[in-house]
């Protein structure tokens, strides 16, 4: 183990990242301003959380696949938010949940049990979501760089809440390819932010420590969530004010 990666593996203990956590990433190799691999900081967070805990990072597909491409392979359907999600599907011990917009890669203890159910969600970040299990796990987010705004577990909670803006009215046929080949047809809900920018990063002003905390990871900036706090925190402002987390840009559209 080189220096750099004992360094990351002390910063992500002193973000309270432990033995046996169940752990949503989003990331940033731009933030972290290193020339190790996206495996390699994978595997530090890995050997900090042991085959005990679970890593889950999103691997969206939502520029990809949509109404007029509806075909999502769960084995060969690449992410398209970035370098890390398309690494860490390419791991050893890594599971994709079937969902066409918005799966999930899980791995470590339990990982095809969190992913199997996602195929019964009719919204792309409903209840049998990995990440919506997460409070019920005790689990934690990790934001390494500047990315609350990014929160792929917040469109859990606006499901949860029914927020006025995130889906769309109609359903979208998708054809669903599993890893041995077999296709699954289903009518869902997608997304559907036109209109509005979201505004994540509010979540810094309805959390406090310890329920939030931030650090680094290597040059980067980092937060690390409580998710059952923030899930609980997240529906208490949709009730006082349903658009708190976005805002109207219509107007610029």
């Amino acid at each position: 183990m080189n220096r750099e990666s004992e360094l990351y593996r002390e910063q992500l203990k002193a973000l309270g990242i432990t033995k046996g956590d169940v752990l949503l990433v989003h990331s940033s190799m731009k933030a972290l301003k290193t020339k190790r691999t996206p495996e390699e900081v994978i595997r530090d967070i890995q050997e900090v959380l042991t085959p005990e805990g679970t890593l889950m990072i999103p691997t969206l597909t939502y520029d990809n696949v949509n109404s007029e491409s509806p075909v999502f392979d769960v084995i060969h359907t690449e992410p398209c938010i970035g370098l890390v999600p398309t690494r860490f599907l390419k791991m050893d011990g890594v599971v994709r949940s079937m969902h066409p917009t918005s799966s999930i890669a899980v791995w470590g203890a339990n990982a095809k049990e969190l992913a199997q159910a996602h195929i019964l969600d009719e919204t792309p970040v409903g209840s049998h979501s990995p990440i919506m299990q997460l409070p019920r796990l005790q689990g934690k987010i990790l934001f390494i760089g500047k990315l609350l705004h990014k929160c792929t577990f917040m469109h859990g909670v606006e499901e949860v809440v029914g927020a006025p803006y995130c889906l769309n009215k109609e359903t979208t046929h998708y054809i669903l390819k599993d890893e041995n080949g077999e296709t699954i047809e289903r009518d869902l809900y997608a997304h559907n932010f036109y209109g509005w920018g979201a505004e994540y990063q509010r979540i810094k002003k309805i959390l406090a420590y310890p329920d939030i905390k931030e650090g680094k990871l290597g040059e980067a900036d980092c937060f690390i969530i409580d998710a059952k706090c923030l899930f609980e925190k997240a529906k208490e402002k949709f009730k006082e004010a349903p658009y708190y987390f976005v805002t109207d840009i219509s107007a610029y559209i």
